[in-house]
């Protein structure tokens, strides 16, 4: 089987548990497919893979709220000879339907770049926690730059299953300014658009020093930064398209469960929105901002090149579980030049 950076995978051979399809690979039946996996796998691989709902190790407490920057949640890569090629094409299956059909190739791109060009899968590895035919379960896809899940609706209080990341070095460690190339950046000309229609006293109010480091995800910090409530409505369309291609990446199910978190704190309009003076390379325009409320966080950090860190639920009560750094296995790649 040839896992191609750039062309999508063509269906599985039937086996007697899923042929994916054009629908499953749309985010339709990502549920179905995680299901079909977990009934292929050995005994002896869901002993390196699978564990316990609320397993938990030293170095990253309760694993499958776990998340950052680069990391690898189990040690056996996705394209390696641990995973059979059929299964390697269903986990292919389940990254693609966690993610809008349009922004495939952007996301393949990514993991191209900030993996200096190794095939997809070489440098990722996957885990699921919890039983897929019994419940509750999540399956999370990582590596460098990218955290991805999914849990059938397990943690009723969270959306994309718990806290996601994505990012893209496009052109090095330190991107030039405007980050050409990255796939992520006209989300941050959406927001410096918004910045530009506030006026005076608003653009002062929503102006920081420095965001909150990246990895505080957890909720009730004091806000800071504008009250989005304090919009005029112009100004709120735009937030309300800001949002939109915040959420434009992923799945139907993930941005409605977004959507829903939001309306069960008050919505946005209980957001405060922020745009940060430290790391502003790309001036007139903003290379790091965030969007907090009770219980979201979508923190967008631009420099040196991109992470973007999303924690969001309908409680706030749920904890944050984020570290910066690499968590790896030996013999993984480090991927650092």
């Amino acid at each position: 089987m040839d896992l191609n950076l750039r062309t999508p995978l063509s269906p599985a051979p039937a086996t007697a548990a899923v042929t994916p399809d054009a629908q499953a690979a749309s985010g339709d039946d990502v549920d179905s497919i995680v299901r079909a996996l977990y009934r292929t796998l050995t005994p002896a691989q869901r002993g390196e893979i699978c564990f316990a709902w609320d397993h938990a190790d030293e170095a990253r407490g309760v694993v499958r709220t776990f998340i950052a920057n680069h990391w690898q949640v189990t040690r056996p890569c996705v394209r390696s000879a641990f995973f059979s090629a059929d299964q390697q094409r269903l986990i292919y299956a389940i990254y693609l339907g966690l993610l809008a059909p349009e922004w495939h190739a952007r996301f393949v791109q990514q993991l191209a770049d900030d993996t200096y060009g190794h095939p997809w899968g070489a440098d990722q590895s996957v885990a699921i926690f919890g039983d897929p035919e019994r419940g509750p379960w999540q399956f999370v896809f990582t590596g460098r730059h990218v955290t991805l899940r999914a849990d059938g609706g397990s943690e009723p209080r969270v959306a994309f299953g718990g806290p996601i990341l994505y990012a893209h070095q496009a052109t090095g460690y330190y991107e030039k300014p405007h980050h050409p190339r990255n796939v992520f950046w006209p989300q941050a000309q959406a927001a410096s658009r918004l910045f530009d229609m506030l006026d005076a006293g608003q653009q002062s109010r929503s102006t920081v020093a420095a965001l909150p480091p990246e990895t505080e995800l957890a909720f009730g910090a004091p806000p800071a930064g504008l009250p989005v409530a304090d919009l005029h409505s112009e100004q709120r369309a735009a937030l309300d398209g800001l949002i939109d291609g915040l959420l434009a990446p992923f799945r139907d199910a993930d941005r409605t469960r977004v959507r829903t978190c939001l309306a069960a704190q008050g919505g946005l309009d209980r957001c405060h929105l922020s745009y940060a003076l430290d790391g502003r390379m790309s001036a007139p325009l903003w290379d790091n901002w965030r969007l907090a409320g009770p219980a979201f966080i979508w923190h967008w950090r631009g420099y040196p090149h991109v992470h973007v860190w999303v924690h969001v639920a309908s409680d706030p009560a749920v904890p944050a579980n984020a570290r910066r750094g690499q968590f790896l296995f030996d013999g993984h790649d480090r991927l650092m030049r």
